[in-house]
């Protein structure tokens, strides 16, 4: 659901900073796409779409990892980074910017692209798979409708915070609250540069939030519609309800694989990356 604290201390980590490609979504809304790594023979490029409060810097750990064999075009989602925004926001304007991005990519390379999805990020992206050819395959981390996903007495509070212009306090409370992290790791998230990023885009969380507490647009029952094959991964120290949704959605895909990341919680791209990308890749090779 969210951009995590903690780096790996050994892990060096790099993100592109300038966007390489900006694609108009539906509603005219500019999507920037930032482009790193190297494609070899018989690789895919790879869209990467971040979860909620996050942008494209959201893979910057496991990012130069996936980028050895791959291109990749990491997207900032609108309402934040380099993308633009309209005031007419919906959940669906989502799912239309991520089926734009792979449609641009995949006529750039004359051929589906494959995508890799946190959280909200990768409910997104399986939600574009079910409108367009141009997604091949779907890697989804923590991504499934959950029954206790959406406290609606904690989205009130957010909103409240929101109202009152305390963007520091809702993302320290989204962080504690929704995406449980302990309070050692939000310091550290708090003295990391990016957070202050992260703050300043923390108006679109409540928004998000507020979707997903009536998202037919990606509900479970749109999700069990894709027919690409889609790699769920989970970590194992997450709350019970990410495995809980993801093995319902597992049981309806038609071409579904579900897989633990053992001592993960919800941000394995940064705490657990060398496992990260290795499920990754040995999926996306299949």
């Amino acid at each position: 659901m969210a951009e995590p604290a903690r780096l790996t201390p050994t892990m060096t980590s790099s993100a592109p900073e300038h966007p390489s490609l900006f694609v108009t979504s539906g509603d005219g809304t500019p999507i920037a796409l930032f482009m790193s790594g190297e494609a070899s023979a018989g690789t895919r490029p790879l869209l990467l779409v971040h979860g909620t409060s996050g942008d494209h810097r959201t893979w910057r750990v496991v990012g130069p990892m996936l980028g050895r064999r791959r291109q990749l075009w990491g997207m900032d989602r609108r309402g934040r980074g380099a993308s633009g925004d309209a005031p007419a926001w919906s959940i669906e304007r989502e799912v239309e910017d991520v089926a734009a991005a792979a449609e641009a990519l995949a006529s750039r390379s004359v051929g589906p692209v494959d995508v890799v999805g946190h959280s909200l990020g990768g409910r997104l992206a399986l939600a574009a798979a079910r409108s367009t050819p141009a997604i091949g395959r779907v890697v989804a981390y923590e991504s499934a409708p959950g029954r206790a996903e959406v406290d609606p007495g904690l989205v009130a509070r957010l909103r409240s915070l929101l109202d009152d212009g305390d963007l520091d306090g809702l993302l320290a409370a989204f962080m504690t609250e929704a995406v449980g992290m302990p309070a050692a790791e939000l310091a550290a998230f708090r003295a990391n540069p990016i957070w202050p990023l992260r703050a300043s885009a923390a108006p679109t969380i409540v928004r998000e939030l507020e979707a997903a507490l009536a998202a037919p647009a990606i509900g479970l029952g749109v999700l069990a519609g894709v027919t690409q094959p889609v790699l769920q991964l989970v970590g194992s120290a997450s709350p019970a309800w990410f495995l809980e949704g993801a093995q319902a959605l597992h049981a309806r895909l038609p071409d579904g694989r579900l897989e633990t990341i053992e001592g993960a919680r919800h941000a394995a791209h940064h705490s657990h990356p060398v496992e990260f990308t290795s499920r990754v890749e040995a999926f996306l090779d299949f």
